[in-house]
């Protein structure tokens, strides 16, 4: 999954030329998911290997909760803030390390509607097949076999695959930034 979150990682694109440490991107947006919440997680594979996933918390405000506890602080030991400056050579290490210094969890009107975010990553040899829209529907089926009554996540701007595959699913546009938008679904339909 670590890898998967990488290599798709600039916006559907490889971002392994982002970053000198190659799991500061999962660290954030893979690598916690499965450990606090593993009946949210679904992968695909293929005879190569880790083809895509899908991971998702059913309570947003509760995980971030969670990270605090249990996530971030061994990641806070392991990646001082201290070297959290733009080097200048391109790399986003930096703004992961600063993400894990300055997360705290925060409550967000929005959650009160749709508790629940993903993220999901596909390889492009796993792209255009039908496999996002698998791992879509088995994610919507837990999250509705839990009674969770929506479902946000962002998607950024310069991702509009990304954007037309989560409207074509269901979703709706709730706020847009100069980053990108945040979309909802409304899971009680």
């Amino acid at each position: 999954m670590y890898r998967v979150c990488l290599r798709t990682g600039d916006s559907g694109r490889d971002a392994t030329g982002l970053y000198h440490d190659p799991d500061l991107l999962a660290h954030v947006y893979a690598g916690p998911y499965p450990i606090a919440d593993p009946a949210l997680t679904f992968v695909a594979a293929d005879a190569e290997g880790v083809l895509g996933y899908i991971v998702a918390t059913a309570d947003t405000f509760a995980f971030e909760t969670w990270l605090e506890e249990n996530w971030w602080p061994a990641l806070r030991e392991r990646y001082p803030i201290e070297p959290a400056a733009d080097p200048a050579d391109g790399s986003q290490d930096w703004q992961r390390v600063a993400h894990i210094h300055r997360s705290r969890p925060r409550h967000d009107e929005l959650y009160d509607r749709y508790p629940a975010h993903l993220h999901i990553d596909i390889l492009p040899r796993g792209q255009g097949a039908g496999l996002g829209r698998r791992l879509m529907t088995t994610l919507l089926d837990a999250l509705r076999a839990r009674h969770v009554r929506g479902l946000h996540l962002g998607v950024g701007s310069g991702n509009p695959g990304a954007f037309a595959f989560y409207r074509a699913v269901g979703f709706t546009e709730e706020r847009r930034g100069d980053w990108g938008s945040i979309m909802v679904m409304d899971l009680r339909e």
